[in-house]
């Protein structure tokens, strides 16, 4: 599958993998920043996200080897990796089943553990976006805020919007398929997983998808991680303290 990568900068190879619904341009800004310091950063569309294309296989396996077969189809063979909630969880996948290809490994507010499907609502209003003839960005709006209180969530799920032509709007990511299969999306590391490299789990203090138990799981699957907190952060954490995120990232990274 040829995923949809935008790159910034020259230097060793930083790959970004962005969460559920969300895409590579979500990274942008970091993405620039983490260039200036020296890295060549891939930030890519997950298949059935952004600008990648559409497939009716949805799982953690084939995200992860998609992430594979791109970098080596990119002719590069060792990379340090960024993912953020479901990102997060493809970089683990990528991480224990292609070790060697793997310098560094941060982990943005996911454990390896498992979630019960929760973006109902999300996918609710996305629905309702899909069978509705959307004319506008603030009509869009204004159909999702009956689902969705919280005007940063609507703006993120909003980028998802394109122009299919010059009255009506359409959707880029691969809904349906991502409904079929919303219990991939929470599922765990499997047991016999385990990633002995450098690793850094980022946990905003406000968010509740790491907790103290799930300390000990990490620690199992990745012997080598450290855990650090964001704090005033909840789960989008790289975008609501960018600057700390950076920071602890930039100081991971280069070490």
């Amino acid at each position: 599958m040829k995923l949809h990568v935008n790159i910034e900068g020259n230097g060793f190879p930083l790959l970004i993998l962005h969460g559920f619904l969300g895409m590579g341009d979500n990274w942008k800004t970091l993405a620039k920043a983490y260039a200036e310091k020296g890295f060549e950063v891939h930030l890519i569309d997950q298949r059935n996200h952004g600008r990648s294309p559409h497939s009716n296989e949805f799982n953690y396996e084939v995200l992860a080897e998609d992430i594979c077969e791109y970098a080596l189809d990119a002719s590069i063979n060792h990379f340090s990796v960024i993912g953020h909630s479901m990102g997060g969880k493809t970089a683990m996948q990528l991480a224990c089943s292609y070790p060697d290809l793997i310098e560094k490994l941060l982990i943005a507010d996911i454990a390896p553990k498992y979630y019960a499907p929760h973006h109902q609502q999300i996918l609710n209003g996305l629905t309702k976006l899909y069978e509705t003839e959307i004319t506008s960005r603030q009509q869009a709006d204004e159909l999702l805020s009956a689902f969705i209180t919280e005007k940063g969530i609507r703006l993120f799920l909003m980028k998802n919007l394109y122009r299919k032509d010059k009255n009506n709007y359409g959707l880029r990511v691969n809904l349906d398929v991502l409904k079929l299969n919303i219990e991939e999306v929470g599922k765990a590391l499997t047991e016999d997983k385990k990633f002995n490299g450098e690793t850094l789990f980022l946990k905003g203090s406000q968010s509740d998808y790491i907790k103290d138990e799930d300390k000990s799981l990490i620690k199992q699957h990745f012997p080598n991680a450290k855990i650090d907190v964001i704090q005033n952060a909840g789960h989008w954490l790289h975008a609501e303290q960018r600057e700390a995120f950076y920071k602890k990232s930039i100081n991971f990274l280069e070490a």
